[in-house]
């Protein structure tokens, strides 16, 4: 057969099976996952449910940490860098994270008419519908399997069908990595099991503890016969046309509630399954549809480039392997955009648990970096594009989990370091652990994600104005963290205010002896974050006025923190000092967070610090960062805001080229998902930014995208942009405003005389 004609604008296609994880391709409903690889003879689908995690509720905070705090400040304070660390390590770190886990794989094995292998493969998802299909013909029959996962129905469900009477005869079963059996219960296969309760020193099951977990299957609507085996596992024989309906649950009842007295997930397997069975497949795959497209439907893009072609009829990974030859696709980047839209409504739904550093899909008993909540970078840039995109209800499980580990954070800032407030690190679970793990200084001993989680709950305030929700859900934890700040700073003997122990996440400075160091006073990250969250506890009590009282002691410590200072060679200082760098190249941007993602840094605003960033930028660059892939999203969005878009293109190409696999997942390597959501976030923030109390239009437009065109994004204030483009200007905006209020608009390019301001009152809608 020839190749099928796919508009590949916003489908990923292939003309052969996965073959291995990194080939398969995700479908979700932000709780229930699976892994789909398309083997037309057996099919693989891994399963991941987003409760499914080792352990329990634990304390885990080091109660010995305290005493040793005042003296690792004074070996600080005497420069002896090296010392404190070892002090840190010894005695003031704690234990790790627990892991996410896999469910188990649901296998299906269809029954070949012919021994040749089938032709005319072709397997794809529509991110249009959030549908998964593959098709291929065999002795004349062309057989159909389609597979999504419900937020309607709470189910898995995959269609099989054949278009010949009788051609389809296949079996389903169930398996897991873990301990559990298979039994039939009510013309359903049910497998249940537990959890680990550990992964340290290796996995580690107990009877009776961890997380109980089930899985139920049925073979409904079909034409054929349906039999139940010996072995465990269902049979479909003589139909063209069956569906496959899975549910999955476990006994989590919170973060704080031990899982082995939990609720049986098997009921509630079979109660969502017993509904999921009662619509017909056209019915099921409707609602499917039509939760998905109300968060999809939001935004559009679509960027037109002469020359190209035809790229978007070539499979998936034909176009990432010229992009990685160094080959041009716009339309490459345009489908990467919707697919990081995609992958956030099936990982992140309201009700559901956050997003962590795989989204929901993981098929690792230990997985990379326990495929935890990393809340030193990487799930904050999950949730970069959920405003900008107007997906804003998908950042719900994220505040979940802020308001979670608040309460925990509480319990470690009073045992680690006889603060008020709350505090967490860099690392958590879903038992919220907020203390250092073990390890590294440079990763463990950072005490500032709670600040820097706090900005997701004054952008949400500062995108979408609910006073209601700011006072009554968010304030109290921000003033929390605050109150740690206000404890968490010390003076530095000259009248600043600094942090100490201070570290820059993940990086290393040299001390005089040439030994690696983490820990020292001030560090720039450290500073801006304290600032940015003192600064925006001040504007929310004035919102909503409250603690005027206390505004003085917030503002006299805002005043005294100096965040930023420039280096000899013109660059920002990460450190205090300007130290040696262990690893000039390294792939964090700590010390530049004020750019990106806060505003404190800004092109037009503060020039000179804009122009430090950038040459900080350059020394990172030229020494070999943004070698992974969240580190290279990083990168769009910081040339984006210094407003160079042929920067933020390049490293739009280079996360394609580099860090991304041919299921168009992002690669650290090996797979987070950060990188898909931050890259989406850059390329919005190429087109509109709405920080530093204005629109800017088209702030970073490559010469790559000369023309195009983007729909319904979302600006601070309570703004909806849509804009046209041609000829690397701007041909027509559209301004929505949801609240009264006065929208300054800056508009970059030749028709308006570039960076010009323009303002308008009121609620009114805007035509450039």
């Amino acid at each position: 057969m020839s190749r099928m004609k796919i508009d590949g604008s916003r489908t990923l296609w292939y003309e052969r099976p996965a073959l291995d994880w990194n080939e398969a391709l995700p479908v979700g409903n932000g709780r229930i996952g699976a892994m789909v690889f398309g083997d037309p003879r057996r099919e693989r689908m891994m399963l991941n449910e987003d409760t499914l995690w080792s352990g329990e509720p634990a304390d885990t905070n080091n109660h010995g940490a305290l005493p040793h705090l005042a003296r690792c400040r004074e070996l600080i304070a005497e420069g002896k860098y090296w010392e404190a660390q070892q002090l840190a390590e010894a005695n003031m770190l704690s234990v790790d994270t627990e892991a996410y886990q896999p469910l188990g794989t649901l296998l299906v094995d269809v029954e070949a008419l012919r021994p040749e292998a089938p032709s005319g493969y072709v397997r794809q998802l529509d991110l249009s519908r959030a549908l998964h299909t593959v098709s291929y013909e065999e002795d004349g029959v062309v057989f159909t399997r389609e597979a999504f996962v419900s937020a309607a129905e709470q189910a898995l469900a995959v269609r099989l069908t054949a278009n010949r009477a009788g051609a389809l005869s296949f079996t389903a079963s169930l398996e897991s990595p873990h301990p559990a059996e298979t039994s039939a219960w009510d013309g359903a296969l049910v497998m249940s099991g537990r959890a680990p309760v550990s992964i340290d020193p290796a996995v580690i099951y107990a009877p009776g503890r961890g997380a109980a977990f089930a899985a139920a299957l049925r073979a409904v609507d079909t034409d054929g016969r349906i039999e139940t085996l010996e072995d465990g596992r269902v049979r479909v024989s003589g139909a063209s046309r069956a569906t496959l309906l899975l549910t999955a649950a476990t006994s989590f009842a919170g973060y704080d509630s031990d899982p082995a007295g939990g609720p049986d997930p098997v009921p509630r397997c079979m109660q969502d399954l017993a509904d999921a069975s009662l619509a017909p497949y056209d019915t099921l795959i409707e609602r499917h549809t039509d939760s998905y497209r109300a968060f999809f439907d939001r935004t559009d893009l679509r960027l037109a480039a002469g020359g190209e072609e035809g790229l978007a009829a070539l499979p998936t990974d034909e176009r990432l392997a010229r992009v990685g030859q160094g080959g041009a696709d716009t339309g490459l980047a345009e489908l990467y955009f919707h697919y990081a839209k995609y992958l956030l409504i099936s990982s992140s739904r309201p009700g559901t648990q956050a997003a962590n550093l795989q989204g929901i899909w993981n098929h690792h008993l230990t997985p990379p970096w326990r495929s935890n909540y990393t809340i030193n970078i990487n799930t904050q840039m999950n949730y970069w594009p959920a405003e900008a995109l107007d997906l804003h209800e998908l950042a719900e499980p994220l505040y979940d989990l802020i308001g979670e580990l608040s309460v925990k954070g509480k319990e470690t800032a009073r045992i680690h370091y006889g603060a008020r407030g709350w505090t967490s690190h860099h690392n958590t679970d879903i038992w919220r652990r907020a203390n250092p793990v073990t390890g590294s200084a440079s990763w463990s001993f950072w005490p500032m994600s709670a600040a820097w989680l706090c900005r997701h709950l004054w952008e949400r305030y500062l995108y979408g104005g609910d006073r209601a929700e700011l006072a009554e859900r968010f304030y109290p934890i921000m003033r929390e963290a605050a109150r740690f700040a206000l404890d968490w700073l010390v003076p530095d003997g000259s009248g600043r205010l600094v942090t100490s122990p201070a570290s820059t996440p993940e990086n290393l400075f040299l001390d005089e002896q040439g030994r690696k160091c983490s820990l020292s006073a001030g560090t720039t990250m450290d500073l801006s974050i304290l600032s940015e969250l003192l600064r925006s506890v001040i504007d929310a009590g004035i919102e909503l006025g409250l603690d005027e009282a206390w505004r003085p002691e917030l503002q006299d410590a805002l005043d005294r923190i100096e965040p930023f200072r420039i280096g000899n060679k013109g660059q920002l200082l990460e450190w205090s000092e300007e130290f040696e760098e262990e690893s000039p190249g390294h792939r964090h941007f700590s010390h530049l967070y004020g750019m990106y993602p806060a505003e404190q840094i800004d092109l037009v605003r503060t020039p000179e610090l804009a122009a430090a960033v950038r040459r900080s930028l350059e020394l990172r660059l030229a020494a070999g960062s943004g070698h992974t892939g969240w580190s290279c999203a990083w990168l769009v969005n910081m040339w984006a805001r210094l407003g160079n878009g042929d920067e933020a293109h390049r490293y739009v190409a280079q996360l394609l080229a580099k860090s991304t696999y041919p299921n168009l997942l992002d690669a650290h390597p090996p797979f987070q998902i950060d990188g898909n959501f931050g890259g989406a976030a850059g390329i919005a923030e190429m087109l509109m930014q709405s920080h530093a109390g204005e629109l800017r239009i088209l702030p970073a437009l490559p010469a790559a995208w000369p023309e195009g065109s983007v729909r319904g994004l979302r600006a601070r204030g309570g703004y909806r942009v849509d804009i046209d483009w041609r000829g690397g200007d701007w041909t027509e905006i559209r301004i929505a405003a949801e609240r009264d209020g006065y929208c300054a608009v800056r508009l970059a390019g030749e028709r308006s005389g570039r960076d010009r301001r323009r303002g308008r009152p009121g609620g009114a809608v805007w035509d450039g």
